[in-house]
């Protein structure tokens, strides 16, 4: 079988690689890809990923047997739609279902109709008028850009000064676009958070083990949000209590839910949780594998993803016994000096010939550059290892993380800290 990936980050080349162990598997290409990829798949890095007419000829040019579309973007533009117009076997929603990402105000509208329990919020096209509803209630509050934003366009507020700040930046300043023309103002949740990838063919739901991201940027849970700095899985909140009522009131709601709005959803849905007093409670919803969860999700499948995403396809997920990995694994995000703000590229990477074997390191933001391995991005590198529980495989990833150097690398030292307690 030969498979096009859409995408260029950790998450592309940590499903690049699952797909590269398939005896089902023999050729991957990537557009645009990475430097990572590269060494499994061939690339296409002139062809950006939000290029979608470039990737349908590309794909009319290499008729791939399957088109994986990773990324949030060309998923939400209707990338899916316009490939199986043409013909392809597409893994990822069309349009209509990208859209639970897509808008935030969308997706609040959705689960208050069907009532899947999340915080109580209210949304805004006004900058006076969501102004005057901060002042009337409580901080902490979390200000969320209706539309994408690459991970950055939520804000938690410690107070309502720093709320109005974020509605301004959104509204006012447009560092968003168009995504934050809306913003939806909501109750800030109090509890552990859990991530739970699903894989779903709009009938039958098959949660993914669960994972814990880390989305500030910097120790202590401080600084901006990130696209996330680092994750462990299983996330130990998440016990199969939580687990079962999840399913009852979360998981297979939202899928019925788009199934009545028209809008049914074939790929991965990603529910970022809280877990409350009150139980669990959506965050956020996305219309695809999460990053980095996938870099310690996917390495624990213990089920070949090709098998997997022909059944999400061709709506036959019930039929398969999906399989899981029972050791532990982290990930540990090495970043760029200044992201998630400005920051500097072209950097020589170092150290990756140090690392032991038994560890993967995923690459998010690299290039090739005058023969030399380079950063191209915010998020450059993810180091992932496995343990027999959470203390060894994080142990293990900071083992090898410290191996690896370029100049203005950072990364936190706490990743999985909140769980170990």
């Amino acid at each position: 079988m030969k498979i096009l990936i859409i995408g260029g980050g950790g998450r592309e080349h940590a499903i690049a690689l699952a797909l590269s162990k398939s005896p089902r598997v023999d050729k991957l290409w990537c557009v645009p890809g990475n430097a990572g990829i590269a060494s499994v798949a061939e690339c296409f890095p002139e062809i950006k990923a939000t290029n979608l007419e470039s990737i349908v000829k590309l794909a009319e040019s290499l008729k791939p047997d399957m088109v994986v579309a990773a990324p949030d973007d060309p998923l939400i533009m209707g990338i899916t739609d316009m490939l199986e117009e043409r013909g392809f076997r597409v893994f990822g929603p069309r349009k209509e279902a990208a859209i639970i990402e897509g808008s935030k105000e969308f997706a609040k509208k959705l689960m208050a109709k069907y009532g899947i329990p999340t915080a109580k919020y209210k949304s805004f096209t006004d900058y006076n008028a969501a102004v005057a509803y901060i002042n009337a209630n409580p901080a902490p509050i979390v200000v969320k850009a209706d539309g994408p934003a690459l991970g950055k366009g939520v804000t938690v507020a410690a107070t309502r000064e720093e709320a109005i700040d974020a509605v301004k930046a959104a509204m006012e300043d447009k560092v968003f676009g168009a995504s934050g023309s809306c913003v939806v103002i909501e109750e800030c949740l109090k509890g552990p958070e859990v991530s739970v990838l699903a894989f779903t063919d709009g009938k039958t739901v098959v949660p993914m083990v669960s994972s814990m991201d880390h989305k500030r940027a910097y120790d202590g849970d401080k600084g901006p949000n990130t696209g996330g700095m680092g994750t462990i899985s299983p996330n130990p909140f998440y016990t199969d209590a939580v687990a079962a009522e999840c399913m009852e009131k979360i998981f297979l709601p939202t899928v019925r839910a788009m199934n009545a709005e028209g809008r049914t959803f074939k790929g991965v849905l990603y529910f970022g949780l809280m877990i409350t007093a009150d139980g669990p409670k959506v965050i956020e919803y996305n219309c695809r594998f999460g990053d980095p969860e996938t870099q310690v999700v996917l390495p624990r499948l213990d089920t070949d993803l090709c098998d997997v995403f022909d059944a999400v396809i061709d709506g036959r997920l019930s039929s398969l016994d999906i399989k899981w990995k029972k050791e532990s694994a982290a990930c540990v995000i090495v970043a760029s000096g200044g992201y998630p703000k400005s920051y500097e590229k072209g950097k020589e990477i170092k150290g990756l010939d140090k690392v032991d074997a038994d560890a993967t390191v995923y690459h998010a933001g690299t290039a090739f550059k005058d023969g030399k391995l380079v950063t191209s991005g915010g998020r450059v590198l993810g180091v992932t290892c496995f343990g027999r529980d959470l203390d060894e495989a994080l142990s293990k990833c900071y083992k090898n993380v410290d191996r690896i150097t370029f100049d203005g690398a950072f990364y936190r030292k706490d990743i999985g800290k909140s769980a170990r307690k």
